[in-house]
């Protein structure tokens, strides 16, 4: 079997991602830490455990962390429907189809909650695994979240609130939530909340020009197969903070919150939530619902169709698997990942949690999710 360091430097040597980092951790620190290939391609800095990436959607748990806080201090209820806090949101309705080309919208069979929006229950998709939103976005002209335009918040649901898992820009609306009951920017609440009291001073929705400076582009396959730059793809100037994809992170900045969750909810003498909301972070939230075992694409240049396998749900921001993974990881174990080839996860039963990074799309790529398990499997026979 390989070890971990060859499985990073057979990956970029194959041309199977343009770089990666990767790191992991127990209840008492790190005890992995490794990367290969440049952090630009055609550059000369090496990518590390310090290079900013794009974490994209592993900023939903910690957005997520951030509207469990505000629970816990009482002023945020989970049960409660969506537009107690954010009126806007009772104008939505669903997408019931097309005429022609023009979107057919119905209300709603029910009022979304919080608690929805947290779960992915909440009818809310993402257009890359969901055509009527690709569909819908060309009639309208309005765009995706990615572009930070404040537009991207008429977007309609796509199924009626909690008549399934749909993943989506829930935890987007879930930051304009904590926003109204925190009383602050979302940042300000990400700040105070998590990433201050962490010393997590990488992780941050704008990057200063010093983190800039150390940050990889976003890379693609060019005509000739070879990876090439794209520069950058998310807005630095956007109308809102994004809670569900906005934030630039390091492996050792965004490790930090992977052992506070890990250790229930504390990392060096610091308490980010209590053990038992992390226990139900853990714990299966969607009921009889399943995460879909295979979720097609609806923009393969974004995305490729996502496979998690069999028997999963999902927590409070976390995918989590029923079953023991063979030489991977244990029942129980909370994950997730980022759409420019981002993932971490944290196994509680084993004590340890992980995270491997880099930056290009589409997401998901066969060649990617090959050394994201090879990672995992070099890492688990190394303990």
């Amino acid at each position: 079997m390989s070890t971990i360091d060859e499985v990073l430097r057979e990956a970029v040597e194959s041309g199977a991602v343009p770089q990666v980092a990767a790191i992991a951790a127990n209840r008492d620190g790190v005890f992995y830490e490794g990367a290969a290939g440049p952090r630009e391609v055609g550059g000369t800095d090496a990518a590390g455990l310090d290079t900013h990436f794009r974490i994209m959607s592993m900023t939903k748990m910690v957005a997520t962390t951030v509207a469990l806080q505000q629970a816990e201090k009482g002023a945020l209820d989970l049960d409660a429907p969506v537009d107690t806090y954010r009126p806007e949101f009772a104008d939505l309705q669903v997408i019931d189809g097309f005429d022609g080309d023009t979107p057919r919208l119905r209300p709603p069979a029910s009022r979304a909650t919080v608690k929805q929006l947290i779960t992915h229950t909440a009818g809310l998709g993402y257009w890359f695994w969901n055509d009527e939103l690709v569909r819908w976005e060309a009639a309208t002209g309005v765009p995706n979240v990615v572009a930070g335009s404040g537009k991207s918040f008429t977007a309609p649901l796509v199924a009626d609130p909690g008549t399934k898992y749909n993943y989506g820009i829930n935890t987007d609306w879930l930051g304009k939530v904590v926003e109204a009951v925190a009383g602050v920017t979302l940042d300000v609440a990400v700040k105070d909340g998590i990433t201050g009291p962490l010393g997590m001073d990488e992780t941050t929705f704008l990057m200063n020009d010093e983190q800039r400076a150390g940050c990889t582009p976003v890379h693609v396959k060019g005509e000739d197969g070879d990876w090439v730059s794209a520069g950058e793809i998310l807005n630095q100037a956007p109308d809102w903070w994004a809670a569900g994809h906005g934030l630039y992170s390091t492996p050792h900045d965004y490790i930090k919150f992977e052992r506070a969750l890990l250790r229930g909810g504390e990392l060096d003498g610091v308490r980010i939530l209590r053990q038992e909301t992390v226990d139900a972070a853990f714990t299966n939230q969607i009921g009889e619902l399943d995460f879909p075992e295979t979720i097609p694409t609806a923009d393969p240049a974004s995305s490729g169709s996502f496979s998690a396998g069999p028997g999963c749900k999902w927590g409070y921001g976390l995918l989590l698997n029923t079953e023991d993974v063979p030489g991977h990881r244990r029942a129980g174990s909370g994950a997730w990942a980022g759409l420019c080839n981002t993932h971490f996860w944290i196994d509680r039963t084993t004590g340890i949690c992980a995270s491997i990074y880099s930056n290009f799309l589409p997401f998901v790529t066969p060649e990617a999710m090959k050394m994201y398990s090879d990672f995992e499997e070099a890492l688990y026979a190394s303990l």
